[in-house]
């Protein structure tokens, strides 16, 4: 409350600063009409995503003052230098014990020279090396996913990295707390991040202190302070565990009673997630250490003490994984580019679980590109949202998407939070990342890249469950839609790159 009133105050002491100015009205009118025309050029002549561009465009000229005046707040980027050059430091700080096993590289291109040209996009560009030998385990729903986390949480002896999105106090966030109380008090080390988000209406704004008492290193990642900045929309989306060094977990499952169906507000909460053993945790370990001391400045700790090489006791033919992640400093859209690799690849088809359907022109293209090879591609999309402005714009895209050949489906039992694409029995991605602007240009993300491994038969398996369960869409079903709530999609789609 107290953050808000200070932001509502900031708004205030800016407007009265407009009207103060009124009396040289006329001459900033005519100022800020050059620079929007001024903006607009420099905008159309950028390198940037075509959608941000049109979206830009339509609100510095709808709204010339305003519109200009943010345009150059957002791109200035003052607050965010800092941060940038703060996580570049710890990427290089781990870039040591993130090297390349060659021979693993080779396998994978010489198996599926598609597959191995990722794996060196990826190294090449983010520093995620491609690791074979690991094991997995796929899990459909919220609740088992908890279980067997708690399970593992219990045989931790040497460290625990938690970092994620949403803490909600509740029966499931009691129950991990107990077990890290219990184990830090063992002496275990113990380190919890989760984003400052949460400080607004789920946790308390001084919660870390409270967990530091109780034994666990806590922080809370771009806390919400009453200043106006750029930096606190770049949000850590991320959903990591990782336990000793040898075990780590990822997806779509925040630690909240909804996500076990104890209390969700929009039907059966559909979601996944996945746990890994073995070398490829390496780069989990790395992630969470790279954000871990970004709010704080480069860290002089021995990361060697934490990212260690376990191999597994019996290595099998257990395919390839590539443990990865993204932001908004990245040069490269290392999220958005997995995608459009299994889109342009996929040769029978190409599967897709997710929350939210705000696609940019590349993504569009390549999901219609897919159907025109001949690629089967299926999504599965909510049927009750949690955001319905977000709800009304993908279903605005059905009307391109359908006709193309693409199969949306809509869950009918609830909302569908899980982030997975799976594609001709060989090759998938589980993660924290949706299909909309904020995941693949805005928040910090992880994932899974998986390429023949045992666990894409369960990912294919849950995903044909769930199509069971979720209604196929069609043109004629869009037009029975509200017309308001198409309009709403058609409108907010404009500015759907930021929203």
């Amino acid at each position: 409350m107290v953050i808000a009133i200070l932001l509502a105050a900031q708004t205030g002491y800016l407007i009265l600063g407009f009207l103060w100015l009124g009396k040289y009205m006329n001459f900033l009118v005519e100022v800020m009409l050059f620079l929007s025309a001024f903006l607009v050029i420099y905008i159309i002549n950028d390198d940037e995503n075509p959608a941000y561009k049109i979206a830009w465009m339509m609100l510095i000229l709808v709204f010339p003052v305003f519109g200009a005046l943010f345009y150059l707040f957002v791109r200035l980027n003052i607050g965010h230098r800092w941060i940038h050059d703060t996580m570049q430091k710890n990427i290089m700080a781990t870039a040591k014990w993130m090297n390349q096993n060659e021979e693993e590289e080779s396998l994978l291109c010489i198996k599926d020279p598609y597959a191995g040209s990722l794996a060196r996009y990826l190294f090449e560009n983010g520093r995620y090396p491609v690791y074979s030998g690991c094991e997995a385990v796929y899990f459909p729903d919220g609740a088992s996913k908890v279980d067997e986390l708690l399970r593992q949480l219990e045989q931790a002896e040497k460290f625990i990295f938690m970092e994620y999105f949403i803490v909600d106090a509740g029966k499931v966030w009691d129950r991990v707390l107990d077990v890290l109380k219990r184990k830090a008090a063992q002496g275990v080390e113990v380190r919890f991040m989760y984003d400052g988000m949460c400080s607004l209406i789920l946790l308390p704004f001084r919660y870390p202190e409270r967990l530091e008492r109780l034994g666990i290193q806590a922080r809370m990642y771009a806390p919400i302070r009453p200043l106006l900045s750029t930096h606190q929309n770049n949000r850590d989306h991320r959903k990591i565990v990782v336990i000793d060094g040898h075990t780590a977990f990822t997806g779509g499952i925040n630690l909240a009673d909804e996500y076990t169906n104890e209390g969700s507000r929009f039907g059966y909460w559909k979601d996944c997630s996945i746990m890994v053993k073995g070398d490829c945790v390496r780069s989990f370990t790395a992630l969470f250490l790279q954000m871990w001391n970004t709010q704080h400045g480069p860290c002089e700790e021995d990361y060697g003490k934490y990212i260690m090489s376990v191999p597994l006791k019996h290595k099998q033919d257990s395919g390839f994984m590539i443990p990865y992640g993204d932001g908004p400093y990245a040069k490269e859209t290392l999220a958005e580019n997995v995608y459009l690799h299994i889109l342009n690849t996929a040769k029978r088809y190409v599967h897709i679980m997710t929350p939210y359907l705000i696609l940019d022109h590349e993504v569009l293209r390549a999901l219609k590109y897919a159907v025109k090879r001949g690629v089967d591609v299926r999504l599965i999309i909510p049927h009750i949202p949690d955001k319905k402005i977000a709800f009304d714009i993908a279903r605005s895209y059905y009307t391109e998407l359908i006709p193309a050949g693409v199969r949306i489906y809509e869950f009918t039992p609830g909302f569908i939070h899980a982030k997975v694409f799976i594609s001709d029995d060989l090759c998938g991605v589980v993660g924290s990342i949706n299909l909309d602007y904020r995941s693949l240009y805005l928040h910090f993300e992880d994932a899974l890249y998986l390429y023949g491994t045992p666990v894409i038969a369960d990912m294919e398996r849950d995903f044909q469950e769930t199509l069971a369960l979720s209604m196929e869409t069609s043109l004629k079903y869009y037009y029975k839609i509200n017309v308001l709530r198409r309009i709403s999609g058609r409108i907010f789609r404009i500015f759907g790159p930021l929203m």
